[in-house]
């Protein structure tokens, strides 16, 4: 056993590392991939894995410049192909520009790969910052982010922030202009709500939500049931968040013994079942906690864990204003 992970780049004697275990021992190392958590279909016709990889923690303390290990980080990205990751998030804030840099470097030209980036926040400095959404600055956005991408276009672009200083109409109206004039293929929503989303569809297609939601935050339960009943991609930002059932005693600390895995693959795993459309990015810096990630994809947990889980979670509340 240890050779076959050894041949994919595995450590033993990790927590979580049962699961890897355990695909070795049944000869199913290749499901030791994104593809175990299925598939979803954004705007009719760019399939990708439901698990993707979120880029913002290939930069410095407070998504701040360059990050401290970027060789580190460049196999990250290099990895992800081999486990079936084809989705990755990134945005133009991120560093600034060094996410985008970075998958650039490792990942260009993208093989089989769906790579989404976003526009709209401003960085001021370490975990600062300001939403503009001026039309004229989200063109620039999305311009840039081509040149750091190296693309003709971006197959998913999304409003970072829906600026409360800009007309809703004129941020969406630019938005709807770069679709036509095939400067963005798809287009969806970071921080939104039914409404945004209702008065974006007005004038483009929003094909993607991009919102906090885990098993410690569930404010936006009715916002992924309406994703799915209208075939939205629902993508939850910090998604391996568990809260206090990944306490000592707690829900998901006591699963995760179970499976002998960790509360973050069992919150992975419960954010997959909660719906088809459901897309996690969890994003690392390390190769191993990568790998980690992606063995949860395959995590089974039963019906009675699953309503154990929602029973033990805070339940849905409206976000504050």
């Amino acid at each position: 056993m240890g050779s076959k992970l050894a041949k994919l780049g595995l450590r033993e004697g990790t927590r979580g590392q049962a699961i890897l275990n355990r695909l070795s021992d049944s000869g199913n190392m290749r499901q030791l991939s994104a593809s175990a958590a299925g598939t979803f279909t954004i705007g009719r016709d760019l399939t990708i894995n439901r698990l993707g990889f979120g880029a913002m923690r290939l930069t410095g303390a407070g998504i701040w410049g360059d990050p401290e290990d970027r060789v580190e980080c460049l196999r990250v990205l290099q990895r992800l192909p081999d486990l079936g990751v084809d989705f990755v998030d990134t945005a133009n804030s991120y560093g600034p520009f060094v996410s985008e840099d970075l998958i650039a470097e490792a990942l260009y030209p993208y093989h089989g790969m769906l790579i989404a980036t976003k526009g709209g926040l401003t960085r001021q400095g370490p975990n600062r910052w300001a939403p503009v959404g001026r039309p004229e600055y989200l063109r620039e956005c999305v311009l840039m982010s081509m040149r750091r991408l190296k693309v003709d276009h971006i197959d998913l672009w999304q409003l970072h922030r829906i600026d409360p200083k800009v007309p809703r109409d004129e941020q969406f109206g630019v938005v709807a202009d770069m679709v036509k004039e095939g400067l963005i293929r798809h287009a969806g929503l970071s921080n939104a709500t039914v409404d945004d989303i209702e008065t974006a569809q007005k004038m483009f297609p929003v094909v993607t939500i991009q919102n906090r939601y885990n098993l410690a935050d569930r404010h936006d339960e009715k916002l992924v049931d309406y994703c799915e009943s209208h075939a939205i991609g629902f993508i939850p930002w910090f998604p391996l968040a568990a809260g206090d059932l990944a306490k000592p005693g707690g829900v998901a600390e006591r699963i995760a013994k179970a499976h002998d895995a960790t509360a973050s693959q069992v919150a992975l795993a419960w954010m997959l079942k909660r719906s088809g459309v459901m897309l996690p990015i969890p994003g690392t810096s390390r190769v191993s906690h990568l790998e980690e990630n992606v063995a949860g994809a395959s995590l089974e947990l039963s019906d009675t864990e699953l309503a154990t889980l929602d029973k033990g979670s805070p339940p849905p509340r409206a976000r504050a204003a």
